[in-house]
């Protein structure tokens, strides 16, 4: 065998392809072992610091593929994906779900190649070692969302509205067009309604026979607008003017500007000049320009030409102020008083580390009946929640089913939108690597869904979605026809599509 001039940073770890020839397969092979002994020691050291705590046997093989992922991903590989591609091997793309038996592989296949002996390689991995990270995954998506749909791999999941609390038909006919999980939102309605909306889904389970699972969206501590109040009867708000959001209820007698109330008013005394604030989804965009006795004064930074509504209730976000805040609320805890005995998933909004994660698995603990299982879905949607991922699914999947929601909205307006695209690759990769279904959210068909016509990029996104294990439609009054198409495009693209690995079926086009 040839001797790698590989350059190797001992301190570090880190690989240095630059001044090495890959296009010899033997120096290809060298550099292979040599990375793949690296990436085995770095991912041992991992695991042992997550092992304490994972409890939950059928995760022990996914946390240890996650932290050889992790450390594989420490490494530029782009120079060896190009070097593998014209020796017909893989480009090592497609490796999440299982790295080591991957590398094994390409490696052994080298080895064959250079005509080195077995017995200085690694074992080349059977079919079923090979397949394995698939076979956990589909497991845990199963574990979550029900049993494997016969002409359809991704779920869809439905936000109900408050209607579906009386209007058994409409649920009914969800269920029929395809949707397989529902969402309710617990910062609207109360427990009366939720378990009306409940008896519905159970009732049209029995009638239709399609299964349907539960999911309770806890409202986390996510700041909104109280009472609005606007000067002059004005109705629209326009660049360049100003909002006071206040602490306590604003009063009508100071009409000079639009003002509002924050519903967590704490948050304005961690606010500083200069600060970021986005108003409803990031439709309306403004500074702190003030600090003042009622609150602060805000200045308006983006809007529509023709102006932008300030409605009650709609979120506020800001971006570049870390927020000091639990994300378990009081009424969150009140609410899990219900959605311990009703639901099969629990949606954790604002989690951010995995204290956050162990703090709503206490609370479940001292309210969950014996024997009783729920899921966790963690709502990703910060910075801190990105960075932390790896440690928020250790400790979750390590003790219960777990699934990831990759809040777009929210994630949008916290790491900007130039990098959102971005962000969302890397948490399905890292989630695949965890063999953790990832639930694809916020806006997706939404035209179709509140105006009844999809826009052409919207399906493609919808399309795109493919990728995750689930999809999350929003309320609207088209959302019944929305599930339809979106069962249609799913169930066509998975013949183009499976996570990343593209399916060469006939082309049917030409």
């Amino acid at each position: 065998m040839v001797v790698s001039t590989l350059e190797h940073n001992q301190e570090e770890d880190t690989f240095d392809y630059s001044t090495l020839d890959l296009s010899d397969p033997c120096r290809l092979l060298d550099t292979l072992q040599k990375l793949r002994q690296v990436v085995v020691r770095e991912g041992e050291d991992i695991f042992k610091q997550w092992r304490s705590r994972i409890q939950r046997q059928a995760f022990l093989s996914s946390g240890l593929n996650l932290a050889h992922y992790m450390a594989l991903r420490r490494h530029d590989l782009r120079p060896l994906q190009a070097a593998l591609i014209p020796w017909g091997l893989s480009s090592l793309g497609r490796l999440e779900a299982r790295v080591i038996p991957n590398l094994d592989a390409v490696i052994a296949t080298l080895g064959a190649i250079c005509q080195v002996s077995p017995a200085n390689l690694p074992s080349r991995p059977s079919i079923a070692a090979f397949l394995e990270g698939d076979r956990l995954l589909q497991q845990n998506t199963e574990d979550i969302f029900g049993k494997t749909l016969a002409h359809r791999r991704v779920r869809i999941m439905v936000t109900l509205p408050m209607e579906a609390a009386s209007h058994y038909e409409f649920v009914r006919d969800l269920l029929e067009r395809g949707t397989n999980c529902v969402r309710i939102n617990c910062a609207h309605d109360n427990a009366e309604l939720w378990e009306a909306m409940i008896g519905n889904v159970h009732l049209a389970e029995k009638e239709t026979g399609h299964s349907c699972k539960v999911l309770m969206d806890l409202a986390g501590p996510k700041p909104r607008l109280g009472l609005v109040i606007t000067p002059n009867q004005k109705h629209r708000i326009f660049k360049g003017e100003c909002l006071v959001l206040t602490r306590d209820i604003p009063s009508a007698k100071d009409a000079s500007c639009f003002q509002a109330n924050c519903t967590l008013p704490g948050v304005l005394n961690q606010l500083q000049i200069g600060a970021t604030a986005w108003i409803d989804d990031g439709r309306i965009g403004a500074l702190v320009e003030s600090l003042t006795d009622r609150g602060v004064l805000l200045r308006i930074t983006h809007a529509s030409l023709k102006g932008s509504k300030l409605k009650s209730d709609k979120g506020l976000n800001f971006p570049d102020t870390d927020l000091q805040l639990s994300p378990l609320t009081d009424k969150d805890r009140q609410d899990l008083d219900f959605v311990a005995t009703h639901a099969d998933i629990v949606g954790y909004s604002f989690v951010q580390s995995a204290n956050d994660i162990k703090l709503l698995q206490q609370e479940l603990a001292d309210r969950i009946p014996e024997k009783r299982e729920i899921a966790i879905v963690a709502k990703i949607e910060t910075p801190q929640a990105v960075s932390n991922l790896p440690e928020l699914i250790v400790q979750a999947a390590g003790q219960q089913p777990f699934a990831v929601m990759i809040a777009r909205g929210d994630l949008a307006i916290a790491i900007g939108y130039k990098r959102l695209a971005e962000i969302q690759e890397e948490i399905l990769w890292i989630c695949e690597a965890a063999h953790i279904p990832v639930i694809w959210a916020t806006q997706v068909l939404e035209n179709l869904v509140k105006k009844g016509i999809p826009s052409r990029a919207e399906m493609t996104d919808a399309a795109m979605a493919e990728r995750a294990e689930c999809v999350m439609l929003n309320k609207g009054p088209f959302v019944a026809e929305a599930v339809t198409i979106l069962d249609d495009v799913l169930t066509r693209m998975q013949t183009h599509q499976l996570k990343k690995t593209p399916q060469l079926r006939a082309l049917q086009s030409w």
